[in-house]
């Protein structure tokens, strides 16, 4: 997805910038969980998904209490929590 992102195509708006680091290092994802959860995503999540603090403030705009997989968001999709 990166590299195919920082491609120069006529038929393409623009391109990630090439100074960037690679977008899972941006998104403070570890490259292992990503290709876990590209074989398994539809298993471990069957609603909401993102980092757990987003998923937990959009259970509480839709009035939901719980979502399926917020552990798996916690340990896959969250950034370390730094101190």
């Amino acid at each position: 997805m990166d590299r195919s992102g920082r491609c120069l195509r006529e038929d393409k708006r623009g391109t990630i910038d090439e100074q960037l680091p690679p977008i899972l290092e941006r998104l403070q994802i570890d490259p292992r969980h990503w290709l876990y959860l590209n074989r398994n995503f539809e298993s471990r999540f069957k609603s909401l998904v993102g980092a757990a603090h987003s998923v937990r403030n959009a259970c509480v705009q839709l009035g939901k209490r719980w979502a399926q997989g917020i552990r798996d968001c916690e340990r896959y999709l969250s950034p370390p929590i730094t101190s």
